[in-house]
């Protein structure tokens, strides 16, 4: 509404091509193909009024009454010709604006904005024609690119005007704009000529589509391929995440733990309760909600975690096939926990405002800003495990009791104590992967069952115990199965992995990393 206030105040000093009563009729009154066809007239030379009456018909603020149309604000009338007060009859009655109408008005919205002073606002403008290139925008268009000071504004606008001219019946401008296209990097553009080449009757501008077609299909495969990359990082940090709890629990203490995956959902559950909190008694800190959420979802998991080896594993170690199935068992259980308490359905996780949006590195490239965080989340835990591992009383304790427990039972060390630590360590780093993962997707009770299998993966291909191999394994695999995706499709991707991974164990059964030492019986 503010938009609207400060065109009808800019109007009012504006003499020049002005709005009539009878334009603003035909607008908004009619057939829909009449309303457009008086739409684009007016719009070629359009005044600031015409962008205030267009912007009321955006919003259903116009309503018709007396032969007349009326601007209504406040509920109050507005002459959209004079910018002026007007009594709205008493049979005034809202006009109707269509999808199809609501598109051309946004269009023609769009292409007012090219002579905007903000060059952000031009810069949307262009965005928004190169979506719905038409050739009734031509004479606009064309003067914006005369006018235009910002060289790479004025770069696209001339893409948005060869667009246009794709359409035109004359042969000549169609052949023109082929080859104006061929420097294009933006992907709407393939589909443009995609999309063209079935409806054109000449051989040689389809030919030059052709080419066209190809140069741009070649300038963006570099925007894919960094795409599937950085995919492939994103989904490997994700698994990076999920296995470096399962690096301590199975690689370090060797507990098939299935109950891994739950204890992720713990993390997840213990964000999105967070958030419920942030949202109820502090709405003004929202924004800051995960922050505080990383602790609670590590403090959570790793609790369950420490009442789970206390209770129930420590009885078990030595015992694999015992261990696997009481965690299995424990799982289960923790998933009929989970939705007695907060229900079978999924639970909306929010993103606070500073991890929505992206970057746009290239026009058909952009690196969604959660999925950064997440990345960088990821090595972030990473070093922290390492130093903890390697630099501190802890991870001298865990290492040695791990390498020889009766040894270090022997030093002193108290063994029991250690198993607890270690394994709450892992299970609060699954709830780390937790909380970052209800930064992706849906938050439900089958959330860890989704990963567990991929992240015994990453620990058995990277060599059990290594945390180099962690990292590399989940890495290799998030962007192996990015890349196979792209050409075999999602099913055939996971198949694809799985068999590689089959292979490779056959032919290397300690995995990319194994553990230095001598053996007893050499």
């Amino acid at each position: 509404m503010k938009r609207l206030l400060f065109l009808l105040a800019a109007a009012a000093c504006v003499h020049a091509h002005a709005l009539t009563a009878d334009e603003a009729k035909a607008i908004a009154l009619g057939e829909t193909d009449a309303r457009i066809e008086a739409l684009n007239k007016a719009v070629t030379t359009a005044d600031d009024k015409t962008a205030a009456f267009l912007q009321a018909l955006g919003d259903d603020a116009v309503k018709a009454g007396g032969g007349k149309v009326f601007i209504v604000q406040d509920g109050k009338g507005i002459d959209p010709v004079t910018g002026q007060a007007a009594e709205l009859p008493t049979d005034a009655e809202d006009v109707v604006t269509n999808n199809r109408m609501r598109g051309e008005i946004d269009s023609a919205l769009a292409s007012l904005k090219l002579f905007s002073t903000d060059a952000k606002l031009r810069r949307e403008a262009v965005a928004a024609l190169q979506k719905e290139p038409d050739e009734s925008r031509l004479p606009m268009i064309e003067k914006a690119f005369a006018g235009e000071q910002n060289a790479g504004i004025k770069e696209q606008l001339g893409l948005v005007r060869a667009a246009a001219l794709l359409g035109s019946s004359d042969k000549a401008r169609r052949l023109e704009a082929a080859q104006l296209l061929a420097g294009s990097r933006n992907a709407a553009t393939k589909t443009l000529l995609i999309d063209r080449l079935g409806s054109e009757p000449e051989a040689d501008v389809k030919a030059a589509l052709q080419l066209s077609l190809r140069q741009v299909e070649s300038r963006l495969a570099w925007g894919d391929r960094l795409g599937a990359i950085f995919s492939g990082v994103s989904l490997g940090s994700i698994l990076l995440l999920v296995a470096l709890g399962l690096a301590i629990t199975y690689g370090l203490m060797g507990v098939i733990n299935m109950a891994h995956g739950e204890l992720m959902m713990i993390g997840a559950y213990a964000t999105y309760v967070v958030q419920g909190v942030f949202r109820k008694y502090l709405p003004g800190a929202f924004d800051w909600y995960l922050v505080a959420a990383v602790p609670v979802a590590f403090a959570a998991s790793a609790f369950v975690g420490a009442v789970l080896e206390r209770g129930i594993i420590r009885f078990l170690y030595g015992r694999p096939l015992e261990t696997l199935l009481a965690t299995w068992g424990i799982s289960l259980a923790l998933m009929q926990l989970v939705r007695t308490i907060f229900g079978a359905q999924n639970v909306g996780v929010e993103n606070p405002s500073w991890m929505s949006g992206g970057v746009a590195v290239l026009d058909n490239l952009q690196l969604p800003w959660n999925r950064i965080v997440i990345v960088g989340f990821a090595f972030a835990v990473l070093g922290g495990m390492a130093f903890l591992i390697a630099k501190t009383r802890l991870g001298l304790f865990v290492r040695g009791v791990t390498q020889n427990r009766p040894i270090a039972s022997c030093m002193g060390v108290n063994t029991a104590r250690v198993d607890t630590y270690a394994f709450a360590l892992g299970s609060g780093i699954a709830g780390l992967a937790g909380c970052a993962l209800s930064q992706i997707g849906n938050v439900g009770p089958d959330l860890g069952q989704a990963y567990i299998v991929d992240a015994f993966m990453v620990v058995v291909l990277g060599g059990v115990g290594q945390l180099a191999g962690t990292v590399y394994a989940a890495l290799g695999l998030g962007i192996l199965n990015k890349f196979i995706e792209g050409w075999a499709g999602a099913v055939l991707a996971k198949i694809a992995v799985l068999v590689l991974i089959v292979v490779f164990i056959q032919k290397r059964p300690q995995g990319l990393f194994a553990v230095k030492g001598r053996s007893a019986e050499a």
